[in-house]
């Protein structure tokens, strides 16, 4: 069984995993927000030099573990001797980067996946993105997310049964117009909680979109979200925000 993007919102979006409580963007955090009982597992990738896709925020290695590196520039079997764990914490040595088809394994498909791009690798990326997640069955599991709006437009014109959050930081005069500038179908758009009002998510919903703001951690600000009528938080503790859900 595969997540309802058609309704079931609000949806709890696990940012990195439960970053929070492990390390971001590594399996533990994943299996985390599972048992948790997240939604949606946010994560971001990137293209290694010989191809593979995998699971990392950066574009290098040096903030999340003990290794230094362009991803871009190193292969798979290079990645794999960093330890991604140990910074956050002991308990963690030894927790490695994870390809994006060691998770499609590993998470089952009720967990929705948001992909967020932070770069098209000269649009190398895209083709065996795809080609992974039709292979895997998870296409119609993912939400793909960028700054990239022609990254984003590139994908969805390449697989136009996948759904598309334009991500953006700022106040649009229009944020319809803004949005159908795309000129393809939207499924969302992905907003700074700090530049959300409550106007401007009734239009965006609406027009039949959704809205998902990031990223939230505060109670009182997880609450104003939902009274504004959001669609999904983006948040590290999404332990806090399914009680804040099932509570409320």
């Amino acid at each position: 069984m595969s997540l309802n993007w058609n309704n079931g919102a609000p949806w709890v979006f696990a940012h990195r995993g439960s970053s929070l409580e492990a390390p971001e963007n590594t399996m533990s955090a994943f299996q985390l927000a599972v048992d948790q009982q997240c939604d949606v597992i946010e994560l971001d990738i990137h293209l290694t030099s010989d191809g593979q896709v995998i699971v990392c925020h950066d574009e290098t290695l040096g903030r999340t573990t003990n290794q230094s590196g362009v991803i871009g520039e190193l292969t798979l079997e290079e990645m794999k001797q960093a330890d991604a764990g140990s910074w956050f914490s002991p308990v963690y040595t030894g927790e490695k980067i994870p390809l994006l088809q060691e998770v499609l394994e590993r998470i089952p498909a009720r967990i929705g996946l948001n992909i967020e791009l932070k770069q098209s690798y000269s649009g190398r990326i895209v083709e065996p993105l795809i080609k992974l997640l039709r292979e895997n069955g998870r296409l119609a599991d993912v939400l793909f997310s960028s700054y990239d709006h022609k990254l984003l437009h590139d994908i969805k014109q390449k697989a136009p049964e996948c759904r598309i959050s334009l991500v953006y930081d700022a106040k649009p005069v229009n944020p319809i117009r803004f949005i159908e500038d795309f000129g393809l179908e939207v499924f969302s758009v992905s907003l700074h909680a700090c530049m959300v009002d409550a106007e401007d998510v009734a239009a965006i919903r609406q027009s039949g979109r959704h809205v998902i703001v990031w990223t939230v951690n505060e109670a009182s600000v997880m609450k104003q979200m939902l009274a504004y009528g959001v669609s999904g938080i983006i948040t590290d503790d999404p332990k806090a925000l399914r009680d804040l859900i099932v509570g409320s």
